[in-house]
């Protein structure tokens, strides 16, 4: 199992059709480019509390 330390937060709004836009901080860093595709998980716990996991696969 993988831990993973958080590098920064952002706030994103939900646009027309439910889409988001990944601020440019975050595409950069995870060296997005059109076509790219990511993986995304819904998780929920115990209390009800949901998050959203987004995620580029490792290359190679």
């Amino acid at each position: 199992m993988a831990i993973y330390r958080v590098m920064y937060y952002s706030t994103v709004t939900v646009g027309s059709g439910g889409r988001i836009t990944i601020p440019q901080e975050m595409r950069d860093d995870l060296q997005l480019e059109d076509g790219d595709t990511l993986t995304a998980r819904l998780e929920s716990s115990e209390t009800g509390q949901k998050q959203l996991t987004i995620w580029k696969q490792k290359d190679g």
